[in-house]
């Protein structure tokens, strides 16, 4: 990996600026509502971060942020762990809906 790496998360990262409040409200209306969660950050480039929210019911959903940095700022302000990557535990409690199975389905048949 190169040196000044995107990808790459040190202390000295800092934000662009706070964490949109939009953003905060949106993990903490999921949060509230699913009785926890848990996030996972995933870099996806230029888009941003990806945040993957698993919550306590098994339901999950994701919101997206700027970069990584404002990503893991939103969910410190809204309450929420965030892990530092997949863990067993938590993909054994993600219950996928059966919409998004048939959508999964019809995808792979597609193929």
């Amino acid at each position: 990996m190169a040196d000044g790496s995107d990808t790459t998360l040190t202390a000295e990262q800092a934000a662009n600026g706070p964490a949109p409040s939009g953003l905060v409200a949106g993990i903490k209306s999921f949060a509230a509502g699913h009785g926890g969660a848990k996030a996972v950050i995933e870099y996806v480039g230029k888009r941003g971060a990806r945040i993957v929210l698993v919550g306590a019911d098994g339901v999950w959903g994701d919101q997206f942020a700027d970069d990584t940095v404002v990503a893991r700022q939103a969910c410190a302000k809204a309450g929420v762990t965030v892990e530092n990557e997949w863990e067993r535990e938590l993909m054994d409690q993600m219950r996928p809906s059966n919409d998004l199975w048939r959508s999964m389905a019809r995808r792979t048949m597609a193929r």
